[in-house]
């Protein structure tokens, strides 16, 4: 069985803040409803029947009639990747990014279906395909031995692959942003072969695998939809700007 978690912790400050009206990013309006919204929708047209969002208090409040499960949210991202893992006591899981403004139910089937072979997976989209679905957007792309690509935010976590998720998932989570700090995670080979610029998408995989105890993969060649999420002010205008 399929469930989905969806974390809607995340807030912001500042100017953020100012222009969306809340500190929590997973309301900031967009379209008719939230961000957030736009992520259940792509979820539920995947058709997965469970789901459960990590939110503060008013992140349940506008989840209330939707008879979307809530899992209280802590005030930092590690803990709550730990809450949104332990979310659901069995099954695969769909592991998504509240701040996915492009995100629709038919990438999420792709992604699902090409993960099945794997215990851990996440989307890579070209960085080509990215650049032409969001031209002018900030930048999102990462080179890694002369690949462009745009990582997701989006993963697959099979049933017998979790525990062992769990227990990175808190160093995952503050590295996630940066391929050198991923590759340092990961261990001085992987951090000597990025230095040199021949860290390879590949060698990453078998070192998760390797670290972990199960098959980690990269899907590549993924819809852009999965791999646009709103981290700054600038994010969220040109997906407002572009929707």
């Amino acid at each position: 069985m399929l469930r989905a978690v969806i974390t809607a912790g995340g807030r912001v400050d500042g100017a953020f803040a100012a222009a969306i009206g809340t500190p929590t990013k997973a309301l900031a309006p967009f379209g008719a409803g939230v961000l957030l919204d736009v992520v259940l929708t792509a979820v539920r047209d995947a058709g997965v029947g469970e789901i459960a969002v990590v939110g503060d208090g008013d992140v349940a409040a506008h989840l209330r009639a939707t008879g979307v499960r809530t899992v209280p949210a802590a005030a930092d991202g590690a803990t709550n990747i730990g809450r949104a893992l332990d979310a659901w006591p069995d099954g695969d899981l769909l592991y998504a990014a509240s701040d996915l403004p492009f995100v629709d139910g038919a990438a999420l089937v792709a992604f699902v279906a090409a993960s099945r072979a794997y215990d851990l997976t996440l989307p890579l989209a070209g960085g080509a395909a990215y650049e032409r679905a969001y031209p002018g957007a900030p930048a999102h792309v990462t080179v890694l031995a002369g690949e462009r690509v745009a990582n997701g935010s989006v993963f697959f976590i099979a049933e017998g692959a979790r525990a062992a998720v769990r227990a990175a998932a808190a160093r995952a989570f503050d590295a996630r942003k940066s391929a050198l700090a991923m590759a340092a995670l990961l261990g001085p080979a992987l951090l000597v072969r990025y230095a040199l610029r021949r860290l390879r998408i590949a060698d990453v995989e078998r070192r998760v695998g390797a670290v972990l105890g199960i098959r980690a993969h990269a899907i590549g060649d993924a819809p852009p939809g999965l791999c646009f999420d709103v981290d700054t002010l600038d994010d969220y205008r040109y997906a407002c700007a572009h929707r």
